[in-house]
């Protein structure tokens, strides 16, 4: 009779690998004073936020106006005109100056991201302030005033984010610097109009807790209507 043949070796536990996380894609954040030397990064953000908002033919401002206007010797950042900066990196920030600004100290966030941002604008909105530094949006507001709430507020004129860096949360970040800034002055509200059409903004305006003022509408007196009161008596 042959003989029985070996039990088989004990079957091994399979090796469980542990799960790794994900990749991530760290981008570096700043929000800071806009300076003068930004003046030309603002002009293609407004031209861009009016091509968004299919309203180039009314746009008539250039470089040297907003040189003139928005950077005045008179010029108190939060009591005039005021512009946030939204700068990235994929490095953290090596330039310290602008933690010397007497009227801001800038807000810088780490985000991480599941994918990598392709910007293929970078080149024009590259700026001096470090190894690649890119602006990728701003806010423009100055102050306003509540006779109801008896106090000062912020009016927000201008939000923009470029497109590759939509959706990523960087929109919530400045209008959240500017709402802070309201708080540490004592402001009553942050107000700003949206673009009927623009659901998307709604949407997220209100899921930050705006409420979105639907009685009220919007008048302006500007061009040759305005101009005429200047020859009134």
């Amino acid at each position: 009779m042959a003989a029985a043949a070996p039990p088989p070796p004990p079957t091994e536990a399979p090796i469980t690998m542990p799960e790794t996380a994900l990749p991530r894609h760290p981008v570096f954040t700043r929000i800071r004073l806009a300076t003068p030397s930004d003046v030309p990064f603002i002009h293609k953000l407004m031209h861009q936020m009016a091509v968004f908002e299919r309203l180039t033919h009314l746009v008539t401002a250039t470089e040297s106006s907003y040189s003139s206007t928005l950077f005045t010797p008179d010029s108190k950042p939060f009591h005039s005109t005021t512009i946030f900066i939204l700068e990235v990196s994929q490095n953290p920030f090596t330039d310290t100056h602008f933690n010397n600004d007497p009227f801001y100290k800038p807000l810088t966030k780490v985000v991480n991201l599941d994918l990598p941002i392709n910007d293929p604008e970078k080149e024009l909105f590259r700026t001096q302030h470090g190894n690649d530094v890119f602006v990728a949006g701003f806010v423009l507001f100055f102050p306003n005033y509540s006779t109801f709430l008896g106090k000062s507020g912020f009016y927000v004129e201008d939000l923009f984010v470029r497109e590759c860096y939509r959706r990523k949360g960087f929109g919530k970040m400045l209008l959240t610097a500017v709402a802070k800034q309201a708080v540490k002055m004592g402001y009553g509200r942050v107000e700003w109009v949206v673009l009927d059409w623009n659901v998307n903004a709604i949407k997220f305006y209100e899921d930050m807790g705006a409420k979105v003022m639907q009685e009220w509408r919007l008048c302006r007196l500007t061009g040759e209507n305005l101009e005429a009161y200047g020859a009134t008596d």
